[in-house]
């Protein structure tokens, strides 16, 4: 290594956000200064307000701002900075972008670009690490993929995070597949290629994580399980892996090496065999039995990184930075401790085929955090985000809004801790998967350890995405909404305390007020005060015992007495968030008369999310079917796919390839079929 002894005293990030917001934290313990760099998009992103010095970099997509080697580099000795963390994604796993850091007389925080150029092909990779004694699944090439190799795995060659995976099971679909990956794998790195491999339906992912100094020092410090993903980018990590857990439990006093020590044996393998430093992780796919195929290595932070912080009490960050000034690892890394789960809270909605989501953060408040970006040394939950309230999410980047991260003495209180933290957030502004990740950390498999990269086919996504709150919760939550808004109007008129909205001294007809949730459609709510207190439709007994314009108490009839239930209540414009230990609710205030110009024509498909069009599938006048695809969409990295509702006639078609729409704009019109025309 070129940068060995070298002292660092300012750091740039060629990231954003919470890897750019995490980095920055360590930094800052450490006592080096901070430079951030950022598009037109993120100006008012916190990573930018927490740096020393921050530098512009022109325009909004990757390929315009974080995937500029040369603005990068312009910014960190324009601003002084003596290294470059790359972060994750972007930049982190481009060799060409590490040489030129150190060309410019910078010390790189990563490992050796040769090392990067080597595991940065899969192709590559995977011979390699077969020659290095690693096990592997065998690399098919697209062109001859047969019928009887199916299912097969399309994968991005040169990067991860799900972008150019996709999944064929009929070899028809291939050539259409193996288009649309070299699409998205091109927008998200740079690079087209391509391959397959045989795909296992149901399979563990476990990962290692690796720590290299440049004295020939190799640890492996943990390994992580990621079995539960969407689109194979994952969704919950945690240390240490049940899988593993079991495996080793289950052992014989003479069954040889457990499935722990095997991994980590390959691991440090697979870093030997290409002269690795710096942290890595070198990933697998095992199956039930213990026997595992090397998938890639990340040369670069993983996003899961704090769940073995978590259970080692390292700093990963803080040991890149040594390691890239030439400090010596000790010769074993610290022993394992307790669990750790993390989950990604991403601005998206499972519900609805993963449809990622934009606009504005109003709030987001996690109860109990203990540690943000920092090491948890007892039990409880840290906080990695890179929003906060008032930030905007846009369409350029991925929708994940944090990582929330549990540490316990057991996997069973770390999955209770986790879960307790995520269903008590107030998280106002975006449809999330929350709901979703509390119930997986809450269901049966998972605390048992049944866990596999089918899990949400396996139990259900209709049912794990489906609202905390039940139908009758949520219809109580908007009770209570009403009673809210009540209170405000009356603070807004000016009205004398304790005299109720609409109180007449005869009886007089109810009040109404309307909302519509996403889950359950519009609910009408009827109420009228009397001198016996209030009357609510189809609530008999239902007792008000207080109402502000932020919170309402009710005191719930029930078979053993009233339960008194707490209610914190946010509006902003027509949108109303009712929190409470029956589940978070969201719902849209009506009005009282719709505006005719407002309606949508029947047929009609909306922009799920602001986006660019990137093909159309069908011309005007043409015959559709129920599914078939009309458009596609590019939003925050990934292709979405927009079908017909119905079988009919694609009467209309209102945009055309290249253009950028907005969340809701009518796309295009499907007059659905008569009965003549079926």
């Amino acid at each position: 290594m070129t940068n060995t002894q070298q002292l660092i005293t300012s750091v740039l990030v060629a990231n954003r956000g919470e890897i750019a917001r995490r980095i920055f934290a360590t930094c800052r313990r450490m006592g080096l200064g901070t430079v951030a760099v950022y598009s037109d998009a993120d100006a008012d992103s916190p990573h930018v307000a927490e740096a020393d010095a921050a530098v512009r970099l022109p325009g909004n997509t990757p390929a315009q701002t974080y995937l500029r080697a040369d603005l990068i580099i312009a910014a960190a000795q324009a601003t002084g900075a003596d290294a470059v963390h790359p972060g994750y994604g972007f930049l982190s796993e481009n060799a060409e972008f590490a040489r030129a850091v150190e060309a410019a007389g910078l010390v790189w925080i990563g490992p050796p670009a040769a090392a990067i150029e080597e595991m940065g092909s899969k192709v590559a990779s995977k011979k390699m690490m077969d020659a290095a004694g690693v096990p592997v699944l065998a690399e098919l090439d697209p062109a001859e993929v047969t019928a009887a190799q199916l299912p097969v795995l399309i994968k991005a060659s040169a990067g991860g995070g799900g972008r150019g995976m996709r999944v064929v099971r009929d070899l028809a679909e291939l050539p259409g597949q193996l288009e649309g990956a070299r699409r998205e794998a091109e927008s998200a790195f740079g690079d087209p290629t391509v391959f397959c491999e045989r795909y296992l339906e149901t399979g563990r992912h476990i990962e290692v994580q690796v720590m290299a100094d440049t004295h020939g020092t190799i640890w492996a410090v943990g390994e992580r399980e990621c079995s539960i993903q969407r689109r194979h980018q994952k969704v919950v990590e945690e240390a240490p892996s049940p899988l593993v857990e079991r495996i080793d439990a289950g052992r014989g006093p003479d069954s040889g090496p457990g499935m722990r020590d095997r991994l980590f044996q390959a691991a440090r393998q697979a870093a030997a065999a290409i002269g690795y430093t710096g942290a890595g992780t070198v990933e697998f796919l095992a199956d039930e039995d213990g026997e595992f195929f090397f998938l890639e290595m990340n040369t670069r932070l993983q996003v899961e990184h704090p769940v073995t912080e978590c259970t080692t009490g390292l700093d990963l960050v803080q040991l890149q930075l040594e390691v890239a000034q030439g400090h010596r690892l000790p010769p074993q890394p610290p022993a394992l401790r307790g669990h750790s789960i993390e989950v990604r809270l991403y601005a998206e909605d499972p519900a609805q085929d993963w449809q990622p989501q934009s606009g504005t953060v109003h709030r987001m408040e996690i109860p109990g955090v203990a540690a943000e970006f920092d090491l948890l040394d007892r039990p409880g939950v840290r906080l990695d985000s890179g929003v906060i309230a008032g930030s905007v999410v846009g369409v350029h980047y991925d929708p994940m809004l944090a990582k929330v991260i549990s540490y316990g003495r057991t996997r069973a209180e770390a999955a209770r801790l986790l879960a307790g933290a995520l269903h008590r957030a107030r998280i106002h502004g975006l449809v999330t998967n929350r709901d979703l990740l509390v119930r997986v950390l809450r269901h049966p498999a998972f605390l048992a350890g049944d866990t596999d990269t089918a899990f949400f086919a396996t139990h259900g996504l209709d049912a794990l995405a489906a609202p905390l709150a039940g139908a009758g919760e949520e219809e109580l939550s908007i009770v209570a909404a009403a009673f809210a808004e009540a209170a405000a109007n009356r603070a807004r008129a000016g009205v004398v305390a304790g005299v109720p909205s609409g109180w007449r001294n005869l009886p007089s007809q109810a009040q109404r007020k309307s909302y519509e949730s996403r889950a359950t459609g519009t609910h009408d709510i009827d109420y009228r005060f009397t001198r016996g207190g209030v009357e609510v439709a189809g609530y008999d007994g239902l007792e008000l015992i207080s109402a502000a314009p932020d919170e309402v108490v009710l005191a719930v009839p029930g078979a053993h007495g009233p339960v008194r239930r707490q209610f914190a209540v946010a509006r902003y414009d027509d949108l109303v968030y009712v929190d409470s230990a029956l589940g978070p609710v969201s719902a849209r205030r009506l009005p009282r008369f719709t505006d005719p110009a407002d309606q949508v024509a029947t047929g009609s498909l909306l922009a799920p999310m602001p986006g660019s069009v990137i093909r159309l599938g069908a011309e005007v006048g043409s015959s559709v079917t129920a599914g078939q695809p009309i458009l596609w969409l590019e939003a925050m990295k990934m292709e979405h796919t927009i079908a017909a509702p119905a079988d009919g006639v694609l009467s209309a078609v209102n945009v055309v390839v290249g253009q950028q729409v907005d969340v809701g704009a009518v796309l295009a019109v499907v007059d659905p079929a008569t009965e003549n025309q079926e």
